[in-house]
């Protein structure tokens, strides 16, 4: 029975990096990284003399087979990726998956990561969290995630592209309203930059977009939702317009507007109950 070591490497400083992980990364009989070239860069500041092979989105259903007769043999294997904790919006679950399925053991390294770093200086609310990861790329799906998670109470955490930057920031103000958040761009790097704030202060101070890697914390939505949204007068005609075959934002906007109520709540409440059904 071989092992399978999923090791956590720096998400940007090579300092940030484990005693462990530098020793089973030594040791192992084969090392896969997200990006060869990444790894040996953190491999070489630390001596360790591992030549890593590929193991990204694109080949890892290819590199399972190889991994497994590997572990059958008895050999040890750590998966890194680019940065950060594999699997974390990283390849690296099918290997893990097939591993598990073949009895092998596969045992975690714990270390840097970019969602957890971010939460610990945001200044928001730590106690419960969700991560959520990268939005959809679609305007509709990223609109219909965003809805759902409207009404959640616990601080959402988001990856994001420098690029997608502003267009998130205000997907996200539409969404939730101008709640506060923060914007954790290279963490642990040398530019590291903390930015805290509204969301409509930060969608402005990123309009034009930024360089570098992205984490993103918002506060959950306030404990006490507004009456409007929680009478049950209007739960009661959310459920005939549903059952009436309304589609949900046709419903949202009418009920908005002959109540005086802000649309991005009622639309909230339709989905919650509409996923409660």
């Amino acid at each position: 029975m071989g092992v399978l070591y999923v090791v956590a490497t720096p998400i940007g400083n090579l300092e940030d990096v484990t005693l462990r992980a530098l020793r089973v990364l030594g040791e192992a009989d084969l090392v896969l990284a997200e990006d060869t070239r990444r790894t040996r860069i953190l491999l070489e500041r630390h001596g360790v003399a591992a030549k890593p092979i590929s193991l990204h989105a694109h080949n890892e259903a290819a590199r399972v087979d190889r991994v497994l007769d590997a572990l059958e043999a008895g050999g040890t294997v750590a998966l890194v990726s680019d940065a950060g904790t594999p699997l974390v919006s990283d390849p690296g679950a099918r290997l893990v998956a097939a591993a598990l399925e073949a009895d092998h053991v596969v045992s975690p390294i714990p270390g840097p990561s970019a969602a957890l770093a971010a939460i610990s200086v945001a200044g928001l609310a730590s106690e419960r969290f969700s991560f959520v990861g990268f939005l959809p790329r679609r305007a509709g799906e990223r609109g219909a995630l965003l809805a759902s998670l409207s009404t959640r109470p616990e601080t959402l955490v988001f990856f994001e592209s420098p690029r997608r930057l502003p267009e998130t920031l205000r997907a996200l103000q539409q969404a939730f309203g101008d709640r506060s958040a923060c914007v954790a761009r290279e963490l642990t790097k040398r530019h590291e930059e903390l930015a805290r704030g509204s969301l409509s202060a930060l969608a402005e101070r990123f309009a034009e977009g930024t360089k570098g890697e992205v984490t993103i914390v918002v506060a959950g939505a306030p404990s006490t939702p507004p009456p409007d949204v929680e009478a049950g007068e209007l739960d009661a005609e959310i459920r005939s317009g549903l059952e009436a075959g309304r589609s949900s934002r046709e419903l949202a906007a009418e009920l908005a507007r002959e109540r005086g109520a802000s649309r991005r709540r009622v639309y909230a409440r339709v989905i919650a109950l509409k996923r409660s059904e």
